[in-house]
């Protein structure tokens, strides 16, 4: 294990009766609104749970310490470095592993669903997964459901591209869909979300002005996988449209074109504040890296 994680919760870690030979992680800082949510939905499901903590200064490990897990806490440089340290460094006996954020809970279907599949020994290595978004405690259905996230993986099969922000897992051998969603609930207030996205601007920014893919990454391909197809469409569209102009384009597109004015206040909240002045706010941040750079020429 790195020199930099530290586990901290040692008496939570002995075995009880489970139902999947699953392995839940659970990435975790400041969480105290999100991870009893998260907890309650996999206990008793699987065979073991992780919490990697990114050192909280709030109630979340309190909260965690209540149930069967264990609790490693590691310095957090990003997602991607986090998700490979717990695929790497955690002591997983689980043949297989499912990441689940902490604003993020598994339905009774989908449990059911991932203990039939990976029962019957699978040819597949991963599956993805449908990611049913609730905001303000609507569904926001239309523009951006369904949006397949590759989650559920065999042990040994599997890493995480090195993105500092939109990361994706890439998986050795066959991949496959399950039917059932799971959910992304988050109970913190707008003025987290606005804070936390302001420095996700700040990553995809540096994304951005790096430039394309790299290697080690996903492949970006208009006829692959939903996540290979938008990573194009970034690469190939949105890379070459005009900064500050683009937001307003993605924005009557999903809000218009899509139908998100369809599921009402909540989803114009959230089409505005995601698909507007997020990417707008890295438009900005943008164009600051790459100004400074020309007058450093």
């Amino acid at each position: 294990m790195s020199d930099t994680a530290n586990t901290i919760s040692p008496a939570n870690t002995s075995r009880t009766t489970y139902i999947a030979d699953v392995a839940v992680v659970i990435l975790t800082r400041n969480e105290e609104a999100n991870i009893a949510q998260a907890l309650d939905s996999v206990s008793g499901w699987a065979r073991q749970i992780f919490i990697v903590d990114s050192f909280s200064t709030d109630r979340t490990l309190d909260i965690a310490k209540a149930y069967q897990c264990e609790i490693v806490q590691h310095a957090f440089h990003n997602y991607a470095k986090q998700r490979n340290f717990a695929i790497n460094g955690l002591a997983i006996e689980s043949d297989w592993i499912f990441f689940l954020d902490a604003d993020e809970w598994l339905t009774g279907e989908l449990k059911k669903e991932i203990s039939t599949v990976i029962g019957s020994n699978p040819v597949e290595n991963g599956f993805y997964i449908k990611w049913r978004f609730i905001f303000m405690g609507r569904w926001i259905r239309r523009g951006y459901y369904p949006t397949w996230i590759l989650r559920l993986f065999r042990k040994g099969t599997a890493r995480c591209e090195e993105r500092g922000v939109n990361e994706h897992l890439i998986v050795d051998g066959a991949v496959g869909r399950l039917n059932n969603d799971f959910i992304h609930e988050d109970r913190k207030s707008i003025s987290e979300w606005i804070a936390k996205h302001n420095n996700y601007a700040g990553m995809e920014a540096r994304e951005l002005f790096k430039g394309s893919c790299r290697s080690g990454e996903i492949d970006a391909r208009f006829f692959g996988t939903q996540a290979e197809r938008k990573r194009w469409l970034r690469n190939h569209v949105w890379n070459h449209m005009p900064p500050l102009v683009r937001p307003f384009l993605f924005f009557t597109y999903r809000y218009v074109f899509r139908g998100g004015f369809l599921d009402g206040r909540a989803a114009l909240i959230y089409h505005f504040l995601q698909a507007l002045w997020f990417p707008l706010i890295i438009d900005v941040k943008y164009l600051e890296m790459r100004d400074l750079a020309s007058r450093q020429d």
